[in-house]
């Protein structure tokens, strides 16, 4: 990963991607760097994820409450100040949400399933 100064972020700055669900809409802000990408995401009321995946993400819940579920069947409820990390390749999820959610995720390179 290279080096990244020293900056400030203003996220009302950044432009919001709109990403379908399932069902609902998920809205992202993203900053891409070398090997790392953070990002503000906000699940829309009745929000699910379309997809199951495997790359490993550190997930903070900002606002509100979701479920990240398991393929394996578990589930996790995260609310407000709550966080989970999981590295690639270790878990298949998705996130769903009842009443909306506001979410800072971070992933990259360092969370890759090293041998």
């Amino acid at each position: 990963m290279s080096q990244i100064p020293f900056q400030t972020i203003d996220w009302a700055t950044i432009t919001k991607t709109r990403h379908n669900g399932e069902t609902g809409i998920a809205w992202w802000q993203t900053l891409q760097y070398p090997g790392l990408r953070v990002r503000i995401v906000e699940y829309s009321k009745g929000y699910m994820a379309d997809h199951w995946c495997e790359k490993g993400h550190i997930v903070h819940c900002l606002e509100g409450a979701f479920v990240s579920e398991l393929k394996s069947g578990e589930s996790f409820s995260l609310t407000q100040g709550m966080t989970y990390i999981v590295s690639d390749d270790l878990s298949s999820h998705r996130s769903m949400t009842e009443n909306g959610v506001k979410l800072l995720i971070i992933d990259g390179d360092f969370l890759k399933n090293q041998p």
